[in-house]
């Protein structure tokens, strides 16, 4: 596999489309931060990490609307991509439809969003948009 994020990033688009629950994803630790962040934002219901053989699995509990049933991750993008890495400095960092979304990006303190890198005043590798 090439591209481990974009890998973990269509599973979630699939079982978001096919409206699951529970999708499993083998684990890395790059994919265990990317659940934290998502967790701690609100935009999935709950994860465990599952360790089961040399890699291990992460479960994670997608997060529904109970009335109309719409899911609460609308749009995942992957934007860094091996072929062409996308980083930016404290003052270009991106706004995700004008600060509704997030941003998440790799930096020298952690996997962290947009908002919480412009308080930390540092720069780094743009991952994904969410919103």
């Amino acid at each position: 596999m090439t591209d481990p994020i974009a890998d973990y990033l269509t599973r979630l688009r699939n079982a978001i489309k096919a409206a699951h629950r529970i999708v499993e994803i083998p684990a890395s630790n790059m994919k265990k931060e990317l659940t934290k962040v998502l967790h701690e934002k609100g935009y999935i219901q709950n994860y465990k990490f599952v360790e089961d053989g040399p890699q291990g699995t992460i479960k994670i509990a997608l997060k529904y609307n109970p009335q109309t049933k719409v899911n609460s991750i609308v749009n995942l993008t992957r934007v860094s991509k091996p072929g062409l890495r996308k980083y930016v400095d404290k003052e270009s960092l991106p706004r995700v439809i004008n600060g509704l979304g997030i941003a998440i990006l790799s930096t020298s303190k952690g996997v962290m969003t947009d908002k919480e890198a412009r308080v930390e005043g540092i720069g780094g590798e743009v991952l994904c948009y969410v919103y």
